[in-house]
């Protein structure tokens, strides 16, 4: 009888599901994918991909076809603020993700299913705990009273109750990791669904030194960022332990808009001026309290944030590239080639 292990991830197309698929079959497993589309900007190395649309329950029913070892369920609808914040997506949000997640709970509890892994987000804490400039307050127990800032927010943390009433009322072994701003190589980095690192690397890379970049807000707003090496590492941790959780996962080193934006300037060796402009920013200050997912693995996030921004520029920069010069290549196509010698010939009688 074989030993390896099966598992489904949902959302595999997507930027974190896309990644883990890579480390998993590094870990020798057999894995699933399903999503709507295939990964962007790789081929992937799942053993088996659906493109289907996980808010129809028959897809769900479809995927979930055997009693995997685990499943993980990434898939949401999502993006950076542009998406987030501006209210005008919110229904979609709320509505997509919503069913997503009470298909695919219902589905693995259906094929007894015991170890499922939901991404939650730290936009689940509450706005008033997050204005004071240096000390953000994102301990998992400071949840409740409840706030959060949009409805992304608030989706998660219905999600995660809906999780951990399947847990109670039906023994599944559900794992919540409320993610802190992940990012990486591979990532959305244009179209209005990117988030700040991605945002900025590519704004940095479109343009020559000296010139200038546009920034929401005033550039104070802080925020920590992890790396997607990390959140793996942690994510799998958290699966492999014998704790539900919810836990954060996500880097402590905070900081500003404004820093962010000279440190990817620093990697591209550009002096550029910032712009700053109204714009959606979420809550005012925000930080990954890791206390207690030190407390309960035994490990957290490490790794500096400019060794992933150097990591992260230098793919978005080949993007970058890529995309210019098919968009040259398109305006060349379109503009009709006179040479010489026939320019605006009239013929003579």
């Amino acid at each position: 009888m074989s030993t390896t292990k099966h598992v489904l991830i949902c959302g595999a197309g997507g930027f974190i599901g896309s990644h883990i698929v890579k480390r998993l079959k590094r870990e020798n497993y057999w894995v699933r994918g399903v999503d709507l589309k295939y990964p962007e900007f790789c081929e992937t190395e799942a053993d088996d991909f659906v493109i289907g649309d996980l808010r129809d329950p028959y897809i769900c029913r479809h995927v979930v076809d055997q009693r995997f070892d685990q499943v993980y369920q990434f898939a949401a609808d999502m993006g950076g603020a542009g998406f987030v914040f501006t209210g005008e997506n919110d229904a979609d949000i709320m509505h997509n993700s919503g069913l997503i997640n009470l298909n695919i709970l219902k589905a693995c509890h259906k094929r007894n299913t015991k170890k499922l892994f939901f991404s939650s987000s730290a936009c689940i804490y509450p706005e008033y705990n997050q204005t004071q400039p240096d000390n953000p307050n994102c301990a998992e127990d400071s949840a409740y009273p409840a706030y959060p800032d949009s409805e992304y927010g608030w989706e998660k943390l219905f999600s995660e109750r809906l999780y951990l009433s399947f847990h109670r009322n039906h023994g599944l072994e559900v794992r919540i990791a409320r993610y802190h701003n992940i990012f990486g190589p591979e990532g959305t980095w244009e179209g209005g669904r990117e988030k700040a690192p991605a945002a900025i690397c590519s704004k940095v890379a479109e343009v020559p030194d000296g010139s200038e970049i546009e920034i929401w807000g005033d550039g104070k707003q802080t925020r920590s960022f992890l790396f997607i090496d990390e959140c793996l590492e942690g994510t799998i941790r958290l699966m492999l332990s014998d704790w539900t959780g919810p836990v954060n996962i996500g880097s402590d080193e905070m900081v500003t808009i404004r820093q962010l934006a000279d440190m990817v300037m620093d990697i591209a060796s550009k002096e550029l001026n910032v712009k700053y402009l109204p714009g959606p920013q979420g809550v005012r200050r925000r930080n990954s309290d890791n206390s207690l997912i030190y407390k309960k693995l035994g490990w957290k996030p490490t790794q500096p944030l400019m060794d992933g921004l150097e990591a992260t520029y230098k793919w978005i920069e080949e993007q970058v590239r890529k995309s210019q010069k098919s968009k040259s290549h398109e305006r060349q196509q379109k503009t009709p080639i006179l040479h010489a010698g026939i320019k605006n010939r009239i013929p003579t009688a």
